[in-house]
């Protein structure tokens, strides 16, 4: 679940009926030309999904879109991607809904594996590090945009602005477990939005659905038949190459990170970067900028910054395959366990939207669990930020608490000044996401010939 929410109208007094449903083949095509231009993040490709599905074709209507996002909302897992599995699965069924689910992130995902496939092999050249430097800079100034922006909707009362601290505290001081703090998160606005529900300014709910057999049969059964599926590559994995190899690994930690993604790419990231860094050996800390910069320059979910960091992971330990074949298993291994688990939510999930659409208890915890985000984004801008403008940090515990505290004498002066100008550029001149990359990026390549030393 991701926390940038789109712009979009209210519910019309008077909705227009939907248009015909439309044959499969158009909504192939449709599917795939969204998947194709959906930047901008969820909110971003959000709306253009409301656009060109509600507005403009009334394939969907504009009431069933709302139910379907407030839905999706509460799961785990990339909304957008999951909206638009939902989409094609109310038009034709389980085979509509897979169709629109993979358009939606193979473009993406296939600009993805080549950006990464390049990385690996690039990365260790001096022109590449300057390139990456600014886009590590501009990546930090992007994720303090997304602080702002997702802290100013998210913190509308006091008690939400407490767990956000909370939150945040939990994380940079104490290193408590990334799931255990948004679980305990959700757990706690589930009982609050029973006892004290001004606390969480709920929104008062309509009338509850009309009294309808409950579908648990088929629940279960889709729950049966997705999870052997999301579980088939591991078991390969086991046979064949047992329980230590790099890709048993990679598929377990992407696996458990798919059912607790609640907040997006931004909220799992300093985690995910936490485990693959300091405990799996993966990835070095400023790689996981890189990353995250190369997801924000392709269409599709965010999360698929995920790829990039199983590409990484199995090129560097490749035995028995080659470093290039590696890297591929790598890469279509955490794409497979990240997204299955979204098409099991939906399929499993969808025959029951309308009850979950007026449960209070989880809108209560959608929305303490949303104010923790921005308290875990607020944690990954301090890793950032650490890992981008210094050289050297030690780390220091004592009792409960453990930081990492930087040396002043340190300071990265030439990522300094590229963090500079993308937080002109970003906060100033309001530019896009990709545009600020891109001057980024040719700056941090002038500034290393400017200063070679």
């Amino acid at each position: 679940m991701n926390t940038d929410a789109p712009t979009i109208n209210p519910v019309r007094d008077i909705d227009p009926p939907p248009a015909a449903s439309p044959a499969f083949a158009e909504l192939v095509r449709v599917c795939a030309r969204i998947g194709c231009i959906s930047f901008g993040g969820p909110a971003g490709q959000i709306a253009l999904m409301h656009r060109e599905l509600v507005d403009d074709r009334r394939w969907i209507a504009e009431g069933e879109f709302l139910h379907a996002l407030n839905f999706c909302h509460l799961l785990p897992g990339p909304e957008a991607q999951q909206l638009a599995t939902w989409i094609g699965w109310k038009l034709h069924g389980v085979r509509g809904g897979l169709a629109a689910g993979l358009l939606f992130i193979l473009p993406g995902a296939v600009l993805m594996l080549g950006l990464s496939t390049l990385y690996a092999y690039a990365a260790r050249l001096d022109w590449f590090a300057a390139l990456f430097l600014g886009i590590k800079a501009a990546v930090l100034a992007i994720v303090a945009q997304a602080l702002l922006r997702v802290g100013g909707r998210a913190l509308d009362t006091r008690f939400k602005g407490a767990i956000a601290a909370a939150a945040f505290l939990a994380l940079a001081l104490f290193n408590l477990p990334f799931p255990l703090v948004v679980l305990g998160a959700g757990a706690i606005g589930m009982a609050v939005a029973a006892l004290r529900p001004h606390w969480l300014a709920l929104k008062p709910m309509g009338a509850p659905p009309a009294a309808a057999p409950r579908p648990w049969l088929a629940t279960l059964r889709v729950i049966a038949i997705g999870g052997a599926i999301w579980a088939l590559p591991m078991v390969a994995i086991l046979v064949f190459l047992g329980h230590d190899h790099v890709l048993w690994q990679i598929g377990a930690f992407f696996s458990k990170l798919a059912v607790v993604t609640f907040g997006g790419a931004y909220a799992v990231l300093a985690y995910m970067a936490q485990q693959a860094v300091q405990q799996m050996g993966w990835l070095a800390p400023g790689e996981m900028a890189d990353g995250l910069g190369l997801a924000e320059t392709t269409p599709g979910p965010l999360i698929l910054v995920t790829q990039f960091v199983g590409y990484l992971a199995a090129f560097r330990a490749p035995e028995p395959f080659s470093p290039l074949l590696a890297g591929l298993l790598g890469a279509a291994l955490t794409t497979w366990v990240t997204f299955t688990p979204s098409f099991l939510w939906i399929f499993a999930l969808a025959p029951w939207i309308e009850r979950m659409a007026h449960a209070p208890r989880l809108k209560g915890g959608l929305a303490t669990l949303t104010a923790a985000v921005v308290g875990v984004i607020a944690n990954l801008a301090l890793w950032f930020g650490l890992h981008v403008l210094f050289t050297r940090l030690r780390p220091i515990s004592a009792g409960p608490l453990h930081l990492t505290v930087p040396d002043p004498a340190s300071v990265d002066w030439p990522a300094a000044m590229l963090a500079i100008l993308a937080a002109a550029l970003v906060f100033k001149a309001r530019w896009g996401v990709v545009r600020v990359l891109a001057v980024c990026a040719l700056a941090g390549l002038a500034l290393d010939r400017l200063l070679p030393g």
